[in-house]
């Protein structure tokens, strides 16, 4: 409610006059040629309860107005837009920017210390340049990780979107699509990001969304350091044809001296030996998860010992990075290992019985089809030689009686050699 210049001219020198609001680029919307009310002194501050001069404006087709809902001199004190109190740098709540730089910005919340904290606010706020912030947030001088990693780097319009209409939701909407609030189905009632303050969130105590914000940074993945002290060495995957050790060595040489750079083009990776452990543990730290070169992101990990990498591999269904495997259907299963076999027993290797005489196995096999068969006699024997039923084998050359001589065709042992004597001699 706006303030008439003839009431209530308590202290009217601290009241604010601005000519622009500080908002962040989601709360300005996309339109480049925005237009704005401004009211002056139209509303007092939610936070020091003082009038400001009130900006409104519509960010876009489909999209419910915005206004400005703290004074400059208390977005100012923590570096925050006027309307969805979210840091101007990161885009992340008070709470998770104060935790993420270790910082504990306390600010009065009774009336009278309120006052005179924001007029020293103040008085610091015209003494400084404006590119700073003041207060605690001024003094932090390094940025976190964290910070970085959970930083919105671009707007997020979807947050200007109108609120759901309530006679949607009970079934009394008569606008159709004229209506200009969303019909949509509303969020559980228990969700806590349902239930948000405004001061809660400015003063960074119990808000929902921060909370959030720090639960998904604690699951976050992290580079822990080796407990072998001896490793120095970091591996850096995803090189590709684009990036040299040249480049590498510009970005890591700010860390400490660095012994080898060692690249692997056909696996695309590299190995960085530092000569320190303590510049390998602040070059894994500032790189890891955020290592932009040549446009291409790059994999940072720990290199491994000797040891450990001889017995790299999978074992028992674990891979390398400690996660186990599922088998892969329709494999067969291991081969089991053969029966011991008594070093005494004969080798069976064509599975034969034992009680079966090797003479009746070896049976002549029928010759294939269309192949008359040899005529008696001569034809494969039918015995085996060692059978007992095998014709006696003529003695070996060396074993006859000397000056015999020998020939095929005088072998007595031989097929109708008794026949053809008898009739010799009968004649």
């Amino acid at each position: 409610m706006a303030t008439s210049l003839g009431s209530n001219t308590y202290n009217r020198q601290n009241w604010e006059d601005a000519d622009f609001p500080i908002l962040c680029q989601t709360c300005l919307g996309e339109n480049p040629y925005i237009r704005m009310t401004k009211e002056k002194y139209g509303k007092e501050c939610k936070i020091c309860a003082r009038p400001f001069t009130v900006f409104r404006w519509c960010p876009g087709t489909r999209m419910r107005f915005k206004k400005t809902e703290v004074c400059q001199t208390c977005s100012k004190m923590k570096n925050v837009c006027q309307t969805c109190l979210l840091d101007l740098e990161y885009g992340l709540p008070i709470q998770v920017r104060d935790t993420g730089l270790a910082i504990k910005d306390e600010v009065p919340k009774s009336d009278v210390n309120k006052e005179y904290y924001t007029q020293n606010m103040e008085r610091e706020i015209a003494n400084s340049d404006g590119t700073r912030p003041v207060g605690q947030l001024g003094k932090a001088t390094s940025s976190s990780d964290m910070l970085l990693k959970l930083a919105r780097t671009t707007p997020y319009y979807k947050r200007n979107r109108p609120h759901i209409c309530s006679f949607w939701v009970k079934g009394e909407c008569k606008r159709g699509e004229e209506c200009p609030y969303r019909h949509e189905k509303p969020t559980d009632p228990d969700d806590p990001l349902a239930d948000q303050n405004i001061k809660d969130r400015y003063y960074g105590i119990n808000d929902p969304v921060a909370d959030k914000l720090l639960k998904r940074a604690s699951t976050m993945p992290r580079l822990d350091p080796p407990e072998d002290k001896s490793i120095t060495t970091l591996y850096i995957g995803g090189l590709g044809d684009t990036v040299t050790d040249g480049d590498l060595k510009s970005h890591f040489y700010q860390f400490g001296e660095i012994r080898t750079i060692t690249i692997v083009q056909r696996q695309q990776c590299a190995f960085i030996q530092f000569a320190t452990r303590q510049a390998a543990e602040m070059a894994a730290e500032k790189s890891f998860n955020k290592l932009i070169i040549n446009g291409r992101r790059l994999t940072v990990k720990w290199g491994r010992s000797q040891a450990a990498r001889g017995k790299e591999g999978i074992k028992d269904g674990v891979s390398e990075m400690g996660t186990r495997l599922d088998p892969v259907p329709g494999l067969p299963g291991a081969v089991p290992p053969p029966p011991a076999l008594d070093e005494e027993a004969p080798a069976n290797y064509f599975n034969l019985d034992p009680s079966t005489s090797p003479a009746v196995m070896n049976i002549a096999l029928p010759p294939p089809p269309g192949i008359n068969p040899p005529p008696p006699g001569f034809g494969p024997p039918m015995f085996h030689p060692m059978g007992p039923m095998a014709p006696p084998m003529p003695p070996p050359m060396s074993m006859r009686p000397p000056g015999q001589i020998h020939y095929p065709s005088q072998d007595p042992q031989r097929m109708g050699a008794h026949a053809a004597h008898g009739s010799r001699h009968s004649d």
